[in-house]
């Protein structure tokens, strides 16, 4: 069995303890651990709403609800993993590039240790230090869910915030944009070259919501595969690109989006993947009334866990259990 596995619901009620992501131990250690779940409680970067520093406590509050066997993956990725919640990096308040230094500090030595960081913002600018953390192992695959493209070149004069996060990542050599994808574009737009740009001057390839709507959750799954190959890969989900009425919590919503369920169905369906890292961000807790945008947001992180455990499954020749 792994070191790390999560409390036994069936022995100690959800709502005792201290809270931690799926109610794991709370360890700083990186000794024995396979996958490592770290608040980034960041939203310096933010151009509309506020709040996504409280983003990772809400997150974890809702993942308590999070069971050990995942039918839809049939796997139980705990018998296979060994998890912990190392807790949140201590980010310098409304000041962005010392935030990031002590991001990528955090980052950095639990991916050079061979853990797979997921992480928990916070706002989408904080995915920059997040892969500066992945530098170790080159240029990686990026699947980007967002209903926007973070690829600015700068707002309001500014090169550091979450709408250029993606851009800096390049231009940093972070990202292997021959198999780096965006997924779930949608919305107003300032000119056709927001998106268009995406390929002729960066490389990188996407997917609107309308391709998605169109071809569906498993063809769009496929895509994305193929896209990434045999690179070593990192999701960034921010979940803005869910429509509103599933996840109206979020900084920047925009009608039209996937539902819960396609975005779910989308990241079950990334299995075979050398994924090296994750994160999930732009919750704002104080937009989700009934914490549904939370909930969304843990399950989408647990989805996430299977598709690593199923990796480590198959490779030790274990199949799912």
């Amino acid at each position: 069995m792994p070191r790390y596995t999560p409390a036994d619901s069936l022995q100690s009620p959800r709502f005792t303890g201290p809270v931690t992501f799926a109610r794991l131990p709370h360890v700083r250690t990186l000794e024995d651990v396979d996958v490592a779940l770290l608040g980034v409680p960041f939203d310096t970067g933010v151009t509309y709403r506020v709040g996504g520093r409280f983003g990772p406590g809400a997150v974890r509050d809702a993942s308590v609800m999070l069971r050990p066997y995942n039918p839809n993956l049939e796997i139980a990725p705990f018998e296979h993993l060994s998890c912990i919640d190392y807790g949140d990096v201590a980010i310098v308040p409304g000041y962005t590039e010392r935030s990031y230094a002590a991001i990528e500090s955090a980052v950095g030595p639990i991916v050079e240790a061979g853990v797979i960081p997921l992480l928990i913002g916070g706002d989408h600018a904080c995915t920059l230090p997040h892969l500066r953390g992945t530098r170790s192992r080159g240029p990686v695959a990026v699947i980007d869910f967002d209903s926007h493209t973070d690829a600015w070149d700068s707002y309001f004069g500014e090169k550091y915030n979450h709408g250029t996060w993606m851009r800096r990542a390049i231009e940093e050599g972070l990202v292997d944009v021959v198999h780096s994808i965006e997924v779930g574009l949608r919305g107003p737009i300032y000119a056709a070259q927001d998106w268009t740009g995406l390929r002729s001057e960066l490389g990188l390839d996407y997917l609107t919501t309308e391709d998605v709507l169109r071809i569906g959750p498993a063809a769009t799954a496929a895509a994305i595969r193929e896209r990434v190959g045999d690179r070593p890969a990192f999701i960034s989900f921010d979940i803005d690109v869910v429509d509103p009425a599933f996840a109206p919590g979020t900084g920047t919503p925009e009608p039209g989006g996937l539902s819960a369920h396609d975005a779910l169905a989308i990241v079950r369906g990334l299995t075979g993947i050398d994924f090296l890292g994750f994160d999930v961000v732009e919750v704002i807790p104080a937009y989700d009334p009934a914490g549904q945008t939370a909930f969304l947001a843990a399950n989408l992180a647990y989805e996430m866990l299977s598709l690593v455990a199923l990796r480590r499954a198959a490779a030790a020749g274990n199949g799912a259990s």
